[in-house]
């Protein structure tokens, strides 16, 4: 057998993650089992099996999650196959030697592998250290065929003349046969960093081990690039990064370092950033870009502390020990003075917006969150307006002056709405606050009696551009109907009979002009607009999200709300206090900068494309990622090629700063490693962008087929240019790191209904990478029989331990057992129909499944320790900071039993991406299907 692969990063290994065992069962510390929960789990399923729980209880096909049941003969082996396969051990296809596996937990000696996404700040990256010996060279079939890989991965053949001689070795390529019958994707694999970045020794200026961009940040679908456009080209893989420039909400979990003394060192001639990759010369006097070349004189200041007035340790600067870093900026960085945070909100109150409860939750949750909106520097400035079919204005007087009763001032005319008043309508938060706290507390009852149902959204739109455009802002849209009176009138148009035919597109598509002109109108203004919509009816979510996707909004929403029902208010108003808190960027725009020979071609996200390279957010929120497609104009012939990003904006304290992220990819000129160092999760949210911006243009269906025609040209293209031959006995050939793509692009191919489509694309444009994947490919988790740790909290981390994830078939449900599913924005609990009395009562506290509420729920908070864990993982599974990412999203539990409510069953079963759902195909048949159009 090879010798085990090489960690990935020098992390220590993520505890909530769980370990998985040489053999691939789950590992548990050995103590004796804390004997209640012990036998009470294996009791769930012994009385199962008393009760007679139906046919499939003697079936089992219960994979690895924890003890195995009575009556169960397999031992609870970690094997990946398809259930009812699970003691059969994986064979390797006739002629293949058996080997390791990039990502498979059945290996001797393989090292735990650390989560993605826990990263300290910058896990240590390759950049500094000693060369480390070559790879074992893995994967290698023998005879002709593997002297030809040998030759490819050594790369003697065509190695044209001129070209930087291969110093080191890049990761190996590990061909496995994905097919069902091989070695498949497990979903653990979804937890794993993506294949290093294999940097020539010394090519940081300092040894920082934070000299790389760490991926919570930047990721490239390539961590190896080809050195040509014709390579990229025949490699058909894209090349893109993967940009989340924030990844918290706040200032103070973000552990950004930040250089306060204004001294700037920049390239004259491409304007790149100081950064840890460039070099010194002349006695350190000069230093050399490591994009362009260009040499440029050290700025006198760099060794300088101006506020202690002494000399400082140039080495110790954040901008060379640190890829991502910030800068605050001088006063050439500012066209004008910074603008303060300014929030204009527009409330409907037409009548499904007052009795949906929208009107008073959103009040409320305003003035109990005012000490939240971020106001260090007393500037913050709020705005208030109503929309029916009339424009309701508020004026609200400072505090302590004669009247303290906000004034309400409403105009009719839509067509060409004026500001009644110049001033009052845009108040000091600090100047104003008791008189604001008044007015919330009064908004309700001014709408209380409303029988009128028309919305003039539009035309209050351009009212509030006009009221914050001569200093820019936020406007935020609260609306429970559509728009259908006045500016950007929309009409009724969603169609059932129209889904799944090509006219499906039309109603992805914006119904009227002015939201894109309007949207772009304001991005010039330094206008963003977010969208919260609450409809109980169609509201075309696919016209009103063009006014986030060009301002660098977002649309959050929230489908048949109503306030009564208490989940809905706590889920809206935790999130819209969430929103209001987070620091966001003001006035931002961002730049790629590259190696000479490359470029930004193409970008993809919520922001305004302003020229060619420049992306303009009148306001930079802190949970969305951007993707960035690289082209090649030039052959690249150093060692590793940068890229760096750029953000330049203002915070909400009125600083103005730069944050600087670089990454260094090493240069190929071999397929093979381009191959094996491709980042499956970057190049599924690469191509959910690409889905996003096809299922608009030209519909769902187009967008599916263009998915799955690019999975087949990379299986065809691997098979043709790396093969290595035939797997024998019917396999499918693919690299090891790659082996979830097939999964992943199955995922992005399943659908919903109109405005929730709308919804789920623009979720699809904007969600950072590790809760796109989850998105895309949910978590499902075993809870009845879950590890005696899961639940309870690591002694050494404190954070909760949760259950080994499964992947998503039904094969992997019991009739008996209790499960979470998890999207990242909706979470289901699902109940087996034979789940036996003693599991309901510890975990819901009634004895009879048919007691229980179906649907939007809440955990009841019992004394049991069943109770307790359950409750513990439903709240770590939306933990999104563990992920490594802001968001202001709290997820829905549903309870779904198995023999309840069909709608909603079938709803949660869409989320078992391996299966067959209506009009899908499972996941065997979907690979099935690529293994006959690769070989035909």
């Amino acid at each position: 057998m090879a010798s085990p692969q090489q960690p990935y990063t020098d992390e220590p290994s993520n505890p909530e993650d769980g370990q998985y065992a040489q053999d691939g069962t789950y590992q548990q510390e050995q103590r004796a089992p804390a004997g209640a929960a012990a036998k009470k789990k294996r009791g769930y399923a012994g009385q199962a099996y008393e009760f007679g729980a139906g046919p499939n209880a003697a079936l089992g096909g219960q994979p690895a999650g924890g003890a195995g049941y009575p009556g169960s003969s397999t031992p609870a082996a970690g094997n990946y196959g398809f259930p009812g396969q699970q003691s059969a051990p994986q064979q390797p296809s006739y002629g293949m030697p058996q080997q390791s596996q990039y990502g498979d937990p059945n290996i001797q000696g393989q090292p735990v592998q650390p989560a993605y996404g826990q990263p300290q700040y910058g896990a240590p990256q390759g950049g500094y250290e000693p060369p480390q010996a070559a790879y074992p060279a893995q994967g290698q079939q023998p005879g002709v065929q593997g002297m030809t890989q040998q030759f490819q991965q050594m790369n003697v053949a065509n190695q044209p003349q001129g070209a930087p001689a291969q110093q080191m070795r890049l990761n190996p390529l590990q061909p496995i046969d994905i097919s069902p019958q091989g070695q498949g994707f497990h979903v653990t694999e979804l937890d794993q960093p993506p294949p290093p970045i294999v940097l020539p020794p010394n090519s940081s200026v300092t040894p920082s081990p934070h000299a790389n961009c760490p991926p919570k940040y930047v990721r490239s679908t390539l961590n190896a690039m080809p050195t040509t456009a014709s390579l990229l080209k025949k490699s058909k893989l894209p090349f893109a990064l993967i940009i989340q420039p924030y990844a918290t909400l706040h200032d103070s979990e973000d552990d950004v370092p930040v250089q306060y003394d204004q001294v700037i060192a920049r390239c004259r001639r491409c304007r790149t950033y100081m950064n840890p990759f460039a070099s010194f010369l002349d006695h350190s006097h000069r230093w050399r870009c490591n994009m362009c070349n260009l040499t440029n004189d050290v700025p006198q200041s760099f060794d300088w502390d101006s506020v202690k007035q002494q000399p400082v340790d140039r080495w110790q600067r954040p901008e060379l020990n640190y890829a991502v870093s910030e800068f605050v900026a001088p006063q050439e960085y500012m066209v004008r003075a910074p603008q303060p945070l300014i929030y204009l909100f527009l409330l409907d109150v037409s009548y499904a917006g007052v009795t949906s409860g929208l009107l008073a939750t959103a009040a409320r949750c305003i003035l109990e969150s005012l000490d939240r909106i971020p106001n260090t520097d007393r500037r913050t400035r709020l705005g208030f307006m109503a929309v029916d079919n009339s424009l309701h204005y508020f004026s609200i007087p400072r505090d302590g002056g004669e009247s303290n009763d906000a004034r309400m001032l409403v105009v009719s005319d839509l067509d060409e709405p004026f500001l009644p008043t110049p001033e009052d309508l845009l108040v000091n938060l600090t100047e104003c606050r008791a008189n604001i706290e008044t007015f919330l507390g009064k908004l309700q009852g001014m709408f209380a009696q409303t029988q009128n149902s028309s919305s003039a959204m539009g035309s209050a739109l351009r009212a509030g551009h006009k009221l914050i455009s001569h200093v820019g802002g936020k406007i935020c849209v609260l609306s429970a109907s559509l728009p259908n009176a006045g500016y950007g009138k929309l009409e009724m148009r969603e169609d059932k009979k129209l889904l799944g035919t090509s006219k499906e597109s039309s109603l992805l598509q914006t119904q009227s002009a002015f939201y894109k002109s309007f949207a772009v109108e304001c991005s010039k203004t330094q206008v963003s607009i977010d969208m919260f919509l609450f409809s109980a009816q169609y509201q075309d979510v696919a016209s009103l999200s063009n006014l986030p996707r060009y301002t660098g909004g977002q649309t959050y929403f929230y489908p048949a709300w109503n306030a009564a029902r208490t989940e809905d208010a706590i889920k809206f108003a935790t999130e819209f206090s969430d929103y209001l808190s987070a620091e966001i960027g003001l006035e931002a725009v961002l730049r790629v900068r590259t190696t000479t020979g490359l470029r930004p071609s193409a970008f993809y996200g919520n922001f305004f494309n302003r020229s060619s390279d420049l992306c303009a957010f009148p306001s930079m929120p802190r949970d969305q990622a951007y993707v960035v497609e690289i082209a090649i104009d030039e052959t690249i012939t150093k060692a590793y090629a940068c890229l760096q990003v750029g953000v330049l904006h203002t915070t909400c304290n009125g600083e103005r700063r730069i944050r600087v992220l670089t990454l260094s990819i090493p240069t190929t000129q071999n397929l093979a490693e381009v191959y094996s160092s491709a980042d499956q999760q970057a190049i599924t949210a690469y191509y959910s962008h690409k889905a996003v911006e096809r299922a608009l243009s030209s519909g769902l269906d187009a967008a599916r087929d263009a998915i799955q025609s690019k999975m087949v040209e990379l299986l065809q293209t691997y098979k043709k240019e790396l093969g290595g031959g035939n797997m024998g006995g019917g396999g499918l050939q693919f690299p090891a790191n790659l082996r979830a793509l097939p999964m992943l692009f199955l995922g992005l191919m399943k659908n919903i209904p109109t405005d929730l489509r709308s919804a789920a694309l623009c979720l699809l444009s904007t969600l950072p990478l590790p809760l796109l994947i989850q998105y895309i490919y949910p978590r499902l988790y075993s809870l009845h029989d879950m590890p005696d740790d899961a639940g309870l909290p690591n002694a050494e981390t404190g954070a909760i331990t949760m259950p080994p994830a499964l992947n998503l078939t039904s094969g992997n449900l019991v009739p008996y057992g209790l499960y979470l599913i998890d999207d990242g924005q909706t979470q289901f609990m699902w109940l087996g129909r034979d789940a036996v009395p003693a599991l309901i009562n510890d975990v819901f506290g009634v004895e009879d499944k048919n007691q229980l509420k179906q649907g939007k729920t809440s955990m009841p908070v019992l004394e049991s320790e069943m109770n307790e864990r359950v409750r513990a993982i439903v709240e770590k599974s939306r933990d999104h900071r563990g992920k490594g990412c802001g968001s202001i999203i709290l997820p829905p539990l549903y309870l779904i039993r198995e023999d309840g409510e069909p709608s909603l069953r079938l709803w949660a079963q869409t989320l078992l991406v391996e299966d067959r759902a209506d009009q899908g195909v499972s996941g065997a048949q979907f690979l099935g299907m690529l293994r006959e159009k690769v070989l035909s």
